[in-house]
Formats: structure tokens, sequence, C-alpha cells
């Protein structure tokens, strides 16, 4: 290096950082040598901290503002005052700029389904996504714990770090909440809270914050919700028998429809040959009736019973039958099956009631 650029570099004593990456989270002031002027300027912008590090030691840290860094604390050095050095100055110091807004937009999400007891569907496995956002609270302990002597530290370092500290406390927040899945789209705000409470301890130790959390979705196993779909479909249909006709009917209505025209045209031909058959060589000939349909058979319902707020089934009317005579169905028990308006009594079912009948009433005072 030439004593030109030797000395002009002894002139440059502004230190600052302004940043158009938008993921770097710590970058190190570049200076020969890491030899700091006496006298240099500081400038700390909104947003950001600047680290000293002095001679491998963290020595401060400064918040935004202007620093005159003249004070005895400060490294006192400059190459011009050390010639018997070799213009190397045995003192040296880093600063590492430190970005404290948060960073947004970052993803996570689970990549194997989380394991949990529905009250509703029984063992079930979910998955969920969302984003986050972070941002350094700590700088010097970030610089410390996390970011250690590198000199461009970006988001990318850790935030798998942080994805996998999220899916952890959140797989546990959700497999103890026990809200029902179906709900669990009206409780994601809170979920998304729960989990922020329960990595904010951890992320401290990193001198990180979460200030955001999200819960953009959670859903459930691709059969699970086909068969949810099934089932919610049957619910809208209404009365079965009437939806079965309903749909004969309007297949019928599409076979006649395609057919129409075909045998429309051959109407014209076919009918004096018909009507030839039909009268016969001494007279009209009475056709045989077709044979009507059979109805279609009825429809069995299936049973759920609640007990002590856990619900049970379904159970067959058989099923049903073996309860009332083993004694763990009474005429007291709360039943419920597709098309009833809400829980009821079993005694107060029809096609339960029946079921009591063979065994006598509780006797009085009892």
């Amino acid at each position: 290096m030439s004593i030109f650029n030797f000395l002009s570099g002894q002139f440059i004593d502004v230190i600052h950082w302004t940043d158009n990456t938008r993921d770097t989270m710590v970058w190190r002031f570049e200076r020969h040598g890491h030899e700091i002027k006496y006298g240099a300027k500081l400038t700390v912008r909104e947003g950001q901290a600047a680290v000293f590090v002095h001679e491998g030691q963290l020595a401060d840290v400064f918040t935004p503002g202007l620093y005159m860094l003249e004070t005895n604390n400060m490294p006192v050095m400059t190459t011009l005052q050390h010639w018997d050095h070799g213009f190397k100055s045995p003192f040296k110091s880093e600063v590492y700029f430190v970005n404290t807004t948060r960073f947004g937009n970052l993803k996570w999400g689970t990549k194997n389904p989380i394991m949990l007891r529905d009250p509703e569907f029984g063992p079930t496995r979910l998955r969920a996504f969302g984003t986050y956002t972070v941002r350094v609270t700590d700088p010097a302990v970030f610089l410390r714990e996390i970011v250690g002597t590198d000199g461009d530290f970006t988001m990318d370092e850790i935030s798998y770090q942080i994805r996998n500290i999220i899916v952890q406390e959140f797989s546990r927040a959700l497999a103890a909440s026990g809200i029902p899945a179906l709900d669990m789209a009206a409780n994601t705000g809170d979920l998304g809270k729960l989990v922020a409470e329960a990595i904010d301890p951890t992320l401290k130790n990193y001198g990180l914050s979460l200030p955001e959390l999200y819960v953009e979705n959670i859903s459930l196993p691709p059969a699970v919700e086909k068969a949810l779909d099934t089932r919610t479909s049957r619910g809208i249909a209404g009365n079965l028998d009437e939806h079965l006709k309903y749909k004969a009917a309007e297949a019928m209505a599409a076979e006649g429809s395609a057919a129409g025209q075909a045998m429309g045209m051959g109407m014209g031909a076919g009918l004096g040959m018909q009507m030839g058959h039909a009268m016969g060589p001494w007279g009209p000939v009475t056709q045989p009736q077709a044979a009507a349909a059979p109805p279609p058979p009825p429809v069995e319902h299936v049973w759920h019973i609640a007990e002590n707020g856990q619900v049970s089934g379904p159970f067959s009317k058989a099923s049903m039958g073996r309860k009332v005579t083993d004694g763990t169905l009474t005429r007291a028990s709360m039943v419920w099956t597709q098309g009833q308006d809400g829980w009821m009594a079993a005694e107060d079912v029809t096609e339960l009631a029946h079921l009591f009948t063979v065994m006598p009433p509780p006797p009085p005072g009892s």
C-alpha cells in the first residue's frame, strides 16, 4: 500500500452505516487494521445500535445519536503516533452496527402433522403455518450469543432456528389447548399470542423478541377433510330419503333429455308399427303392466350419547337396545342423531322410547 493511501486512511473519521439490503442484521464497519482514530465521529441512526469491541472484549453499546470518540474509555490510537510499531497500532477496535428494526413477513410452518386428541374427531393430525416478525432488543447479547465475529450477518442465518422454536412451542400449545379442530379458526389470534409468550423467554437469551406471530391456517389431513365435506353435504341435504328421490329424478331427467331427440326421430316411424302390433289380427292386445319399483329401504339412524361432558358413538339401534339391557343407557340419557334438533332424553325419542318398555320403570320413591 502506498504512503498516500495510508495517510489518507488516517483522516477517515466518520463511522456510520446505511443499509439497503433489508435483511442484514449486523454489519461490521471495515477500517484498515481495525484502527479507530481519536476524535472520530460515530453516527448511529434510528433503528440502529453500534457495539464497540475493543481488544476482543465488548466495550460499549451506542443508541441512536452522534458521538465524538474522545473519552478515555475509547481507544486513543492513531498510527501516526506509534512510529515504534511501524505504523501499526497495538490497539484494535471494531464497530458492529446492529439493525434494531423489525424483520417482517417471515414464514413458519409445521413440517410434520401435530398429533392431538380432538373432542369430536378423536385422535387426529393437524398442520399449521403463518408469519412472524422478529427484532433485536439487546444488541450486546445478540452479538455475544449469535453473531460472534461475523461481519455480515443476515436474517437467513437465524430464521431456521427461530422457526424450529416456534413450531415446537406451537405444537405444545395446540395439544394442550383442548380447542376442537372446528373451532380453531376462531381462536388463531389467541393461539398466536399464547405461542409468542411461550417463546419469549427463549428468544431473550438470544437478545431477540417476537413482536408479532400470526397463525394463517390450521388444516386437517386430506382424508379427514374429504370425510368432513361428505358429512357437511349430508347435513345440507336434510332428509336422506327425499334427497335420494330428488337425485334419482334428476338423473332420469338428464338421461331423458339426452335420449329425447333420438326417441323423437324414431317415434314417427315406429308409431304405426307399434299400433299394428297393438291391434293384432283380432283386435287390441293388452300389454302387461311393468312392475312398480320397490321403495328405497328405510334409513337406519345411528346415535351419539353424551355423558359427563364426553360424547361417544355412533351406535346402531341394536347397540342402543343392548345398552338399555345392561343399564348403560337410561331413560334420562341424552342422545342425538342426524336430523334431530339438539340433544334429547332417550325416553323422549320416538325410535328409542319403546326400548324401555321391555324393562319395568323405576320403583316409586327411587
